[in-house]
């Protein structure tokens, strides 16, 4: 078992910056798989990026490549998302997920794939 705690989050204009930070306890951090998701109001909660275990692979949505970035320090047992450039259709409670698996084909796209969860932390973009 993993527990993954997310902070990071809060209030921010339109074309600023955050860094989220999903802080792992438990097992292994260097064994899982990191992804991170968000879910706004009457929507289902979408992938976002995902890090592979070494921190050598990431993968992004379409509709925050080149804003965002995955990052992970094993040795701090944490995983980052750093975000710059935010819109208000950012507006989201951002979610960090934890899956022991290999990196491999697009399962870490899938929410329904991961077994661990942080609570969540709220990013909110005015315009």
């Amino acid at each position: 078992q993993v527990q993954l705690v997310e902070s990071g989050g809060g209030l921010v204009q339109a074309g600023g910056s955050l860094r989220l930070s999903c802080a792992a306890s438990g097992r292994t951090f260097i064994n899982y798989v990191m992804g991170w998701f968000r879910q706004a109001p009457g929507k289902e909660r979408e992938f976002v990026a995902a890090i592979n275990r070494s921190g050598l692979s990431t993968v992004y949505a379409d509709s925050v490549k080149g804003r965002f970035t995955i990052s992970r320090d094993n040795a701090k047992t944490t995983a980052y998302l750093q975000m710059n450039s935010l819109k208000p259709e950012d507006t989201a409670v951002y979610y960090c997920a934890a899956e022991n698996r290999r990196f491999g084909s697009t399962w870490y796209q899938n929410s329904k794939e991961y077994d661990y969860w942080g609570q969540g932390t709220q990013v909110t973009v005015s315009s």
